[in-house]
């Protein structure tokens, strides 16, 4: 697709939004939503809308209130582990799976730094296709920042940790530029992850499954980015999907994995993947 038209489509959709708005936004509203609140403080919603986007959607997500005082980290660099395990090994009460990584060697393919160590930088491919933004912790407390090659490049922080992700979706409740992205990976339905704040400070961490038919059919870029807008959101980040999709919480179900990981082709709770870094909740 002509870079021109692909600014174009992105323009349309964004002016879609007055459609989503009179069928779209109903349906995330009025969804089935099952609500769980753990004696941790956290609370994990659920709901498979049979009509959103004229697709079936499979979604969870889990709110975490900055009144439960819980504090964030972001782990990796120990090679590929399901988020599961990554997520018991650090003593987490809730867990998505990281950003984008080698699926061969391991390591992650975006700007990963703890204090002074710089673990990994982001690839210039990573760049050109979707990386826009980054996570980053500080005192357990976490924020969406902003992210490109120059304020890598720049970057002098020593103390806390920052994660590279993309693309961001929503800035200040506004959608993002994503014409500079690769047009394929923002307008495709795929698995998606992501991490959102509201304006009350909540951070959610939030999953979309796919690859399942009749069950979860995914997001695009866009789609994910409305229905966190509709669900409150302020500043979101896209983090890695497709097979890695995996949302976790301790003591939820068996195993603790909240979605329907794809990697086994089955729509249970059992297809994790491996991956190269987490974001978890303490």
């Amino acid at each position: 697709m002509k870079k021109w038209l692909f600014t174009l489509l992105l323009t349309l959709l964004s002016g879609a939004s007055i459609v989503y708005a009179q069928s779209d936004s109903l349906a995330i509203v009025r969804a089935e939503w099952q609500v769980t609140t753990t004696t941790d403080g956290l609370v994990h919603k659920q709901a498979q809308i049979k009509d959103l986007y004229g697709s079936v959607q499979s979604i969870n997500l889990i709110e975490i209130s900055p009144k439960a005082k819980h504090k964030f980290g972001i782990a990796g660099n120990e090679g590929m582990k399901p988020t599961s395990q990554q997520a018991i090994e650090h003593d987490a009460v809730a867990a998505i799976n990281g950003t984008f990584y080698d699926m061969k060697a391991g390591n992650s393919v975006c700007f990963y730094k703890i204090d002074k160590e710089l673990i990994d930088a982001t690839t210039d491919s990573e760049f050109e296709r979707r990386v826009t933004g980054a996570i980053r912790e500080k005192k357990g407390r976490i924020e969406i920042i902003e992210w490109s090659k120059p304020i890598e490049q720049a970057y002098k922080g020593k103390r806390g940790t920052v994660l590279a992700s993309g693309p961001l979706m929503l800035e200040d409740g506004k959608q993002s530029d994503w014409s500079k992205c690769n047009e394929s990976f923002i307008l495709t339905r795929h698995p998606r992850s992501a991490i959102y704040t509201k304006a009350d400070g909540t951070v959610v961490l939030i999953t979309v499954d796919g690859r399942s038919a009749g069950n979860a059919d995914g997001m695009s870029i866009p789609e994910l980015a409305y229905l966190i807008k509709v669900l409150g959101g302020e500043d979101a980040l896209n983090l890695d999907g497709g097979g890695s999709t995996t949302l976790w919480m301790r003591g939820a179900v068996e195993g603790g994995v909240l979605n329907y990981p794809c990697d086994n082709k089955l729509f249970d709770h059992a297809g994790e993947r491996s991956v190269s870094n987490i974001v978890y909740v303490k």
